[in-house]
């Protein structure tokens, strides 16, 4: 047994795993929370969503290339702020993507059988987890069909739109007001910012210096264009009333059935590299005992962190069962946020020779993490801060108790 991973994934498997991540569910759903946030105005959303994203995903690309090592932002936080810092990053993650992952998971079963919700999103994480504990190869091959049916999918969503009459005068750009803008900002942010899960796979990359700061542009990119594309699609489409008004807007434009596939499918695409990029990380906290070192273990044949698989496993599937959490995500959101804050933070500490673009990426990236973050719902940023609060104690307790148990 190893306490490494192998290198196994080349550019093409890192850009499906990043557009697997980021081409999910959201794509379905978050237009109509993003539209009641920032009404007809919701593409110049789109557009401040995606700058933000694009500096966050310059500043993880190149910190990647410098540490290929499993865990993204923990690592890079260790290694550039300190100790603590690493911790809080990794915990910020761990804890919220666990709440997405649970979340993720019962959105799938609700779309497949509302009645048996529960039980079939607790089968479906024991599904993926099994694929992903088959090895990272496995992981990336039935994300590309996955990926590959959703934009099918997608694409005959649009198409059926704009077979119709749709208005393109409804494409506004001023904003009704710069709180509402942020705020929608955010939800659009939150759908597409899988772009870490390469990141946090860095240590099973061929190459990592050249193809991890490839992979996450282009995947980012692609990502983008989708996103904009159907937007678009949908304020032409529908009034801007209509589009925050539905919990799954897609469904008014197309064959619900169609939708209603192609979201369950993205939900098992978001889900699968989710798991893989949760356990990763949790990987990399047990390697460096913040977490249980028991985790911090690679199978002699797979190659990948299995019991930090079956520990995100056995953690999702129990949630699904026993606890509604999709309210979670408003703290999950802030999780992310202050995980690509910290990502920001460490950029800004390149050198001239070490960094690959200018540091004024960094800057809007870590000013437009933090706005955001404080247009949020004040539940979720409350939730947010407390689950700050808490690893930050956790890390003490860690802290102090660590030299008495030394011999």
């Amino acid at each position: 047994m190893t306490d490494r991973l192998a290198r196994r994934l080349g550019t093409v498997d890192a850009i499906a795993i990043g557009l697997g991540a980021m081409i999910g569910a959201g794509v379905f759903a978050a237009f109509g929370p993003a539209t009641r946030a920032a009404g007809s105005s919701v593409l110049l959303a789109l557009g401040i969503a995606g700058i933000v994203a694009l500096c966050n995903a310059l500043s993880s690309a190149q910190l990647a290339a410098m540490y290929p090592a499993s865990g993204g932002t923990y690592v890079y936080a260790r290694e550039r702020l300190g100790a603590f810092w690493g911790f809080l990053a990794g915990w910020m993650f761990v804890i919220g993507k666990l709440a997405s992952c649970a979340a993720m998971a019962l959105t799938f079963g609700s779309y497949v059988a509302p009645a048996y919700a529960r039980p079939l999103a607790a089968a479906a994480v024991v599904v993926l987890v099994a694929v992903n504990y088959a090895g990272v190869k496995k992981t990336v091959a039935l994300t590309k069909v996955i990926l590959a049916c959703v934009l099918v999918v997608l694409g005959i969503v649009v198409v059926t739109a704009w077979r119709g009459a749709p208005d393109l005068g409804r494409l506004r750009v001023a904003p009704d007001s710069a709180s509402g803008l942020l705020q929608g900002a955010g939800f659009l942010f939150f759908a597409f910012a899988g772009y870490a899960r390469i990141a946090t796979l860095g240590e099973e990359v061929e190459h990592p210096e050249r193809t991890i700061p490839r992979a996450i542009p282009i995947a980012l990119a692609g990502a983008l264009v989708v996103y904009a594309l159907v937007g678009v699609t949908l304020l032409a489409a529908l009034d801007a009333p209509a589009l925050a008004a539905s919990p799954t807007p897609l469904a008014l434009i197309a064959d619900p059935r169609v939708v209603a596939v192609g979201a369950a499918i993205a939900c098992l695409g978001s889900l699968l590299s989710l798991i893989a990029g949760v356990s990763r990380t949790a990987f990399a906290m047990a390697g460096n005992r913040d977490l249980p070192h028991v985790l911090a273990a690679v199978h002699p044949r797979f190659g990948v962190p299995y019991r930090a698989e079956l520990a995100v496993g056995v953690v999702v599937a129990t949630a699904v069962l026993l606890a509604d959490l999709r309210d979670a995500i408003g703290f999950s959101s802030f999780a992310v946020l202050l995980y690509y804050a910290l990502a920001n933070a460490c950029a800004l500490t390149l050198s001239r020779t070490e960094r690959r673009w200018t540091p004024a990426f960094a800057v809007v990236g870590l000013a437009g993490c933090i706005a955001i973050s404080v247009s949020l719902p004040l539940r979720s940023t409350i939730a947010g801060a407390s689950l700050a609060a808490i690893g930050a104690a956790v890390y003490a307790i860690r802290t102090r108790m660590r030299p008495s148990a030394s011999p």
